[in-house]
């Protein structure tokens, strides 16, 4: 049939081609849905979702991102956990850089489709300016800033704690001579996981736990208009901020 014939010349018979098309639709899957849960409850002055919806959300978008491409690519999603792979020796050191870039790409694809989205809804709660800190900040709707009160040290140590913790439990829900996850479940579990390092680890820097899902989107804050204080450390950012 038709069908048949333009699916067997639409398919993409390249391996690495077809791992970085899945890792791409499953970063994607995961910062859309995260994203768009801090945009809704940041542009809706919380009265459409708060902190504990957002963290849901991002729990969520792991599980859909696993189901999405796992099969396939394996849904990394996140450069730290491709690293954790190859030190484990159950990935290619030269797949490591390639995936980073789709998963980074994938991530500020995605902040571009929130802006999109929510494009009206920021620029009514920002009065019309783009700010990263003060009442009316919006940047932290596409990536992750240290509370006032957090030095760099402290910030630096609970990245390292809270993607350890990620990489440790998630490496124990693959490990086959623990206590099995019943088969299929496996995404469930690893968005339980997720969702307890948020709720648990959170307060300091918004528990940033993968360098794609927060360079992709703070790049593209910088460039669609909040500026290069994205990447700077500047205390009183917060909407509690001057």
């Amino acid at each position: 049939t038709f069908l048949t014939r333009a699916r067997d010349l639409l398919r993409i018979r390249n391996q690495l081609v077809r791992e970085c098309l899945a890792e791409l639709l499953s970063t994607f899957m995961l910062i859309i849905i995260t994203l768009s849960g801090a945009a809704q409850s940041i542009t809706s002055f919380e009265m459409k979702g708060n902190f504990l919806t957002s963290y849901l959300a991002g729990a969520l978008a792991i599980m859909a991102g696993i189901y999405t491409a796992g099969g396939i690519s394996g849904a990394h999603m996140n450069p730290a956990f491709s690293l954790a792979m190859c030190l484990m020796e159950q990935f290619p050191w030269w797949k490591l850089p390639i995936f980073a870039v789709v998963q980074t790409l994938a991530s500020f694809i995605s902040a571009g489709a929130v802006y999109i989205l929510y494009y009206d809804a920021i620029w009514h709660y920002s009065n019309g300016t783009l700010t990263v800190s003060g009442p009316r900040e919006t940047a932290s709707i596409f990536a992750t800033y240290p509370a006032d009160y957090v030095s760099t040290a402290n910030g630096f140590l609970d990245q390292v704690i809270g993607t350890g913790v990620l990489i440790v439990g998630v490496m124990g829900v693959m490990d086959t001579r623990n206590k099995g996850v019943p088969k299929g479940l496996e995404p469930v579990v690893v968005a339980l996981l997720v969702l307890s390092i948020e709720s648990s680890m959170g307060s300091n820097c918004g528990c940033p736990l993968n360098p794609a899902r927060d360079f992709g989107p703070r790049l593209f804050t910088y460039v669609a208009g909040w500026g290069p204080e994205v990447f700077r450390w500047v205390e009183g950012r917060g909407r509690g901020g001057d």
